[in-house]
């Protein structure tokens, strides 16, 4: 299952229809495909855009002023694909900017130079979005393929594993970037709203773009396997892997991303305001609100009411600050008012200078704040004592605090309010799923294979992402010796989409119980999905074009 091969190499060959007929009807879809000297494995990338069976395309080849690519696209003759060759290298944002100026088609989708959709892709997210979702945002599961970089340029194939298979979480992809650019669709309309591409960013520009994306709308999570990227062992030539090596410039994306705020009204995420509370702008206060800006990835606006005087010695780049000047007697809760008359945050935060600001500081009590069911609660931070109180609390109930006893410290206000502050229990904090996964994953390294497999287990069952979790579980169960168990998980999974490590392990157990037909069989399935044959074979049998299917395994040999 080694053995070096290409997928679509080499130029188009006519027979190489692996989806059947393609589907004309539905709106247009146009793919972007920014590139820069990868002609080799352009071609097969473009190969697979353009061999979708979903046949009403757009798709953009940019040439980011790399080694000429019009031959390879004009071997096509197909007048769906449009090149624009430019000579000067700006940068995959602009490229991806100057696609969308062209771009015609009612859905956006994207590929990589040297990934690949399958044929069933553009149809399957396009299925999903018109048919059966409400949200203007769609993604599929990818195989990440691992692969040697042979002398000649060719790839070898070493394996394919779904890395990731995850349902959509807001507040996730506000941390984290859980859904991959090449697996994504979204509504063509939605970048008026979000704004282009940051050119501005040198890494991180698809995280960039989703994080503006779960302002306006939920994504639908397609699990099915559609596509592939890259993954070279050994040394990377990506260019995002190589300026990740930077890391004072990784930094300076990340936070130019995590406080970037589209313009208004967001219609999925509540804003926040943050409300400094200091007498003076000194070095204790600086410290205090560079760590904000450092570890704060949640939306938010920060409030600085201080003197006049202090703000010709505030010092910083950090956005989304509001100066607001007070006089140098006004007491501390009266600045809070002052700030609170300005603020537009759905929720706000009183942080006073010194507080410790760390990782999660906010975004703990916040979370469980936007999901109490309680009319009245608010939620002081870890952390706060009596002398640097800080707390988070909904902005209609603040302000009614204040209204009714602006003569009392904020603190007094909320509990004469009857707003019930407290901290926020283990289970009301975010990345539940992920706090699992970690310790699960955890008993995997230490060779606790059965407490993994059942830990798989149960957040497959109470946590979603069902198919990825029972994978992790069938492969532990195996481990810890429970073969029958891992064999029933796999068969589960394989029912609904068929992997190379559930493939694997349902053909181990089948050989053990001498059933050799069916550890043959299965077998043969894996060997296809590494070969890149499965799902071009399955998309045109599906159609009723099995001689199109014979002809393309011939081709692929």
């Amino acid at each position: 299952m080694g053995d070096t091969f290409e997928n679509y190499a080499g130029e188009p060959k006519r027979n190489e229809m692996p989806a059947g007929p393609p589907k004309s009807q539905g709106p247009m879809v146009s793919i972007l495909m920014p590139t820069f000297n990868r002609r080799r494995y352009l071609s097969e990338a473009l190969a697979s855009a353009v061999h979708q069976s979903y046949a009403n395309l757009q798709v953009i080849v940019i040439n980011d002023g790399g080694q000429d690519v019009g031959d390879i696209v004009n071997a096509y003759g197909d007048p769906r694909v449009v090149l624009i060759n430019r000579k000067e290298n700006r940068g995959k944002a602009f490229s991806l900017n100057e696609a969308l100026a062209r771009a015609k088609g009612k859905y956006i989708a994207y590929l990589d130079d040297d990934d690949l959709y399958y044929p069933n892709h553009i149809e399957a997210l396009v299925n999903a979005l018109e048919n059966q979702t409400d949200c203007r945002v769609a993604y599929s599961d990818l195989y990440k393929t691992y692969c040697n970089i042979m002398p000649d340029g060719s790839r070898q194939i070493l394996g394919k594993v779904v890395e990731i298979s995850r349902d959509f979480d807001r507040f996730l992809m506000l941390y984290f970037n859980h859904a991959l650019h090449v697996s994504l669709m979204h509504r063509a309309d939605l970048i008026e709203k979000t704004g282009l591409y940051n050119e501005h960013l040198s890494i991180l520009i698809d995280w960039d773009m989703t994080r503006r994306l779960a302002f306006f709308s939920d994504f639908c999570h397609v699990p099915q396997i559609t596509g592939e990227f890259y993954s070279p062992v050994g040394e990377c030539d990506r260019i995002s892997i190589q300026q990740r090596k930077n890391k004072s410039d990784y930094l300076r994306n990340v936070l130019a991303i995590r406080t970037t705020r589209p313009a208004k009204p967001w219609p999925k995420i509540d804003d926040m305001s943050i409300i400094f509370v200091a007498d003076k702008l000194d070095k204790q206060a600086g410290r205090t609100i560079g760590s904000i800006w450092r570890h704060t990835f949640y939306p938010y606006k920060l409030y600085l009411p201080l003197p006049q005087a202090d703000f010709s010695r505030l010092n910083t780049d950090m956005p989304n600050i509001e100066l607001m000047p007070v006089e140098p007697v006004t007491s501390l809760s009266q600045r809070v008012d002052a700030a609170l008359r300005r603020c537009d945050g759905n929720y706000v935060a009183i942080v006073p200078s010194g507080f410790r600001i760390q990782e999660m500081w906010i975004e703990n009590p916040l979370y469980a704040l936007i999901n109490s069911s309680a009319a009245r609660e608010g939620f002081e931070l870890e952390g706060s004592t009596d002398v640097l109180w800080a707390a988070v609390v909904k902005k209609q109930d603040l302000q009614y605090a204040r209204k009714n006893s602006p003569e009392q410290s904020v603190r007094q206000s909320l509990t004469s309010a009857g707003i019930a502050m407290r901290k926020p229990s283990i289970e009301e904090l975010p990345f539940q799923f992920d706090g699992l996964l970690r310790q699960a994953q955890l008993a995997e390294k230490d060779g606790s294979w059965i407490q993994a497999a059942r830990m798989f287990e149960y957040i497959a069952e109470n946590y979603r992402n069902e198919l990825w979790m029972k994978t992790r579980a069938a492969r532990a169960f195996y481990k810890a010796g429970d073969h029958g168990r891992a064999s029933e998980l796999s068969k589960q999974v394989n029912q609904q989409r068929p992997t190379v490590d559930t493939l694997l392990l349902e053909a181990k157990v089948a050989r053990e119980r001498n059933d050799l037909n069916a550890a043959i069989e299965r077998l043969a399935r894996a060997q296809q999905i590494l070969l890149g044959k499965a799902d071009c074979l399955a998309a045109a049998e599906t159609n009723g074009y099995p001689a199109q299917a014979k002809s393309f395994e011939r081709s692929r040999g």
